[in-house]
């Protein structure tokens, strides 16, 4: 008898490609593989790099024995490291197949990201949207703050926020399912203070500091955990605005 019942995933993978995988395999755990749960360090890449791209690696060692397959996303939809990951596991034998969402048509209105949910809640669910699709009723509200970036590695900063902070960047594209969409990407509501949250080691770096820069906004970038000093601008930049 198989013991293989883990999808595994990373980003967004093209939603046509998660409906054939979950009539394929109803039975199966999905695996957001960007998400660190705490497996054995793998020696591959170099120490110096995005946290992200090392929980991928070190997931799919983890589930090594376990994998149906692993679903990953490898253009604009994530990053070049993305790509990268995936060139890297598949030369090492594991059953992953590419993915490619960049088309605009998907894109949907956004409910979770403007909601009165708590900051990382609406973070949580937006990413599980991804396989298991998301359609609450949510109370809306006015944006106080805004947080702009991808899902962070520590989700635990998410709760520095009040609930009234508005979602933007990568994670509001995901809700859109526009992942690829820079047009929203760089959108933000000018009048509300936003953090622009960069993973350490990420391209999107550049955009998020030149949208800190343009909008009076405050940059940060994290690269496993968010340390006390991360903490501590974030709440003056909360309190002071």
């Amino acid at each position: 008898m198989s013991t293989r019942n883990i999808i595994g995933f990373w980003g967004y993978p093209h939603p046509d490609l998660i409906e054939k995988y979950k009539k394929l395999y109803p039975n199966a755990v999905w695996i957001d593989f960007d998400i660190d749960y705490g497996f054995p360090k793998q020696d591959i890449l170099p120490e110096s790099y995005c946290t992200i791209i090392k929980n991928i690696i070190n997931c799919a060692f983890y589930y090594k024995n376990q994998l149906l397959v692993i679903l990953a996303p490898i253009g604009k939809d994530k990053c070049d490291s993305g790509w990268f990951a995936y060139e890297i596991l598949k030369d090492m034998g594991y059953p992953v197949i590419s993915s490619i969402f960049e088309e605009i048509k998907y894109k949907k209105e956004v409910k979770i990201s403007t909601s009165t949910l708590p900051l990382r809640q609406k973070v949580e669910l937006i990413t599980k949207g991804i396989y298991e699709p998301q359609v609450p009723e949510l109370e809306q509200c006015r944006a106080k703050f805004g947080f702009w970036g991808v899902p962070p590695n520590d989700l635990s900063i998410l709760e520095l926020f009040p609930d009234e902070t508005h979602l933007y960047g990568w994670t509001r594209c995901v809700e859109a399912m526009a992942p690829a969409d820079i047009e929203l990407e760089m959108y933000i509501d000018v009048n509300v203070p936003t953090v622009f949250y960069s993973q350490s080691f990420c391209s999107k770096a550049q955009m998020a500091k030149y949208l800190a820069d343009k909008y009076n906004g405050l940059y940060i970038d994290i690269d496993d955990t968010v340390t006390n000093s991360t903490k501590a601008k974030i709440e003056a930049f909360l309190r002071l605005r």
